[in-house]
């Protein structure tokens, strides 16, 4: 690891780190009356459980069970955030709008006039309160907001939602501001302490906390429960939504089990795989990699990647090659790195 990557890195692991995904996110707005029985009927989780500045993640899938994609949903009181992979949000709009009938429910696409830094890092919650400071936040109220959880505040005379942001296995906080005023935010956060990084640092603290990116280690073939997400994005008490046949029968006729697991991989040596390398057990394929990074915290090469339900046990000895390179690796309990 260089040493610009590793002082990201400790950005993130033990300061304040300002991360804009602006351009690899969208977000969404739904308003109207039946906005929340919309969405949970089109989703996942339970979404008519949300109330104001409270929000979850959720998965949007087809019939079929696979995923479509994977959002945040935020309650605002006025209006519901559905925040994206940018690669699907016009996909997904298309199909929310497709299905509305006599449902009192409207979406616009809010990426083009809405930015969304994000300040991420246990020094997070202070460079937040630094900068929103005419909005008489703390950072010790910041801090305690649970995920997806989310308060308005001002900057400057424009609207900030800020909303707790726990992707990155480290504090954090996506800020939901106009686009002509986020400049000025992104200076104010860098003048509060905040070091600017990139999205190589952050995809090191990602899959050191094991958190599966849309578009990386799960796709239009990937169904939830494959991709370890369903404590966080299923809810088996809600009612019917698009995939939920397949979910319920992997869950009680399937005992759960699927035929291939998203698990974490412990690399030997100083070698760092790449997303694609195959997975052996033995001299027999049993999987692939889909992210990897050299871990700071562990000093060692680390990796998320499917393999066959039957070597997806903490230990399992595989051999991961790269590049013609025969790579020993073990399967090991994720997260990598305890979230902060």
């Amino acid at each position: 690891m260089n040493g610009l990557l590793l002082e990201e890195y400790r950005a993130l692991r033990e300061g304040a780190a300002l991360l804009d995904r602006s351009a690899a996110r969208a977000r969404i707005a739904a308003v109207g009356a039946d906005r929340l029985s919309y969405l949970h009927a089109m989703l996942t989780s339970d979404v008519t459980a949300l109330g104001p500045g409270t929000g979850c993640y959720a998965a949007y899938l087809t019939p079929q069970g696979r995923m479509i994609a994977d959002l945040r949903v935020l309650e605002l009181g006025d209006l519901t955030l559905v925040d994206l992979d940018a690669a699907v949000a016009a996909a997904v709009l298309g199909r929310f709008e497709q299905f509305v009938f006599s449902e009192d429910v409207q979406f616009s696409d809010l990426t083009p006039s809405l930015a969304a830094p994000g300040l991420f890092g246990p020094g997070a919650s202070a460079v937040v309160a630094a900068v929103l400071a005419e909005s008489g936040l703390t950072a010790d109220r910041l801090a305690g907001l649970a995920e997806h959880h989310s308060v308005r505040a001002a900057f400057g005379g424009s609207a900030v939602v800020v909303a707790a942001n726990r992707d990155l296995g480290v504090p954090g906080f996506d800020l939901y501001v106009d686009r002509g005023a986020a400049p000025a935010l992104v200076a104010a956060a860098v003048d509060a302490g905040a070091r600017q990084v990139g999205d190589a640092a952050a995809e090191v603290v990602r899959v050191e906390a094991g958190r599966p990116r849309f578009g990386v280690d799960m796709d239009e073939h990937t169904i939830p429960l494959e991709a370890g997400i369903e404590r966080r994005a299923i809810s088996y008490t809600k009612g019917c939504y698009p995939g939920q046949e397949v979910i319920v029968r992997v869950r009680d006729r399937g005992h759960g089990k699927v035929a291939k697991k998203l698990v974490g991989l412990a690399v030997d040596g100083a070698t760092t795989p790449a997303a694609g390398d195959l997975v052996l057990a033995g001299d027999k394929e049993v999987g692939r990699v889909t992210s990897a990074v050299f871990s700071p915290a562990l000093a060692r090469p680390i990796a998320l990647g499917y393999v066959g339900r039957d070597h997806v046990a903490p230990g399992t000895v595989v051999t991961i090659v790269h590049a013609g390179e025969a790579l020993s690796a073990e399967v090991a309990d994720l997260p990598f790195v305890a979230p902060s």
